[in-house]
């Protein structure tokens, strides 16, 4: 009897949010493959890498090998599967998405998605993080290239071994509206943000804000050899960005010094 490898699955958007679900069908598509579900009990998106230590957390069963973790992050739903349901063995692989929206540049710091693949790293686990890059005038996503892109990137790390070092994981991106497209590897772009908020005010007169949706404008990097994430997806590619946990500015370091 062949040995199952184990696939932890988790998201940002939520449990029942259609990405999520077309993600754990294309998996369990795969031979010999064992595919369970943590995901958030609503939407987390852009909660970054948090972890809840302010209160209690709790599985809520949907389906076999399904569960959903009340108000639990992406990192929640990681961290305490590992404790909860895989405390005897560790899963072969995390994947997390498939996000409605792209992560690419430095919007991975704010990423759910992302964050959830950060701590598989951290637990030693080869880990991903996919997103559907979004053209939001049409809000219906296509999540066929996602699925035919991650069944394929599994197979090859199932047969293959994980490429990426240790504490590196493998961010996703993929174009819209096409059916098939070439795979580029990438590094995180540079976004142009802005600080856009809406206020609105409710019959009481009370006000509130909603924070705006960026438009996705970036510029090329200096002296960064290769093609962005977003250069990728501009150009209708698939965008594979490695990424690495270690924050320091290493090329700052003597000039930090010299300002000491």
């Amino acid at each position: 009897m062949n040995k199952k490898y184990k696939i932890l699955v988790t998201n940002d958007d939520g449990y029942a949010a259609e990405g999520l679900a077309s993600l754990v069908t294309a998996l369990r598509e795969l031979e010999d493959v064992s595919v369970t579900v943590v995901a958030p009990a609503g939407e987390k998106s852009a909660c970054g890498h948090s972890l809840t230590l302010t209160k209690p957390l709790r599985f809520v069963a949907v389906e076999d090998h399904f569960f959903k973790l009340e108000d639990g992050t992406p990192s929640d739903c990681v961290y305490l599967s590992l404790s909860a349901i895989f405390k005897e063995q560790k899963p072969d692989l995390v994947v997390s998405g498939i996000n409605r929206g792209s992560n690419m540049g430095e919007d991975i710091t704010y990423s759910g998605t992302a964050a959830a693949a950060m701590e598989g790293v951290l637990h030693d686990i080869p880990s991903i993080a996919i997103s559907q890059v979004m053209d939001f005038a049409n809000p219906k996503a296509d999540y066929t290239l996602a699925q035919k892109t991650i069944k394929k990137i599994v197979k090859q790390i199932k047969e293959g071994g994980f490429p990426l070092k240790d504490r590196e994981f493998l961010n996703i991106n993929i174009p819209f509206s096409k059916e098939s497209a070439a795979m580029q590897v990438t590094y995180a772009g540079y976004r142009i943000y802005c600080n856009d908020a809406e206020i609105h005010k409710n019959p009481r007169g009370e006000e509130h804000y909603w924070l705006g949706l960026h438009p996705l404008n970036f510029r090329a990097r200096e002296g960064v050899e290769g093609m962005s994430d977003y250069e990728a997806i501009r150009d209708g590619f698939i965008s594979l960005t490695p990424i690495m946990l270690d924050l320091s500015a290493y090329k700052s370091m003597k000039s930090l010094k010299d300002w000491l």
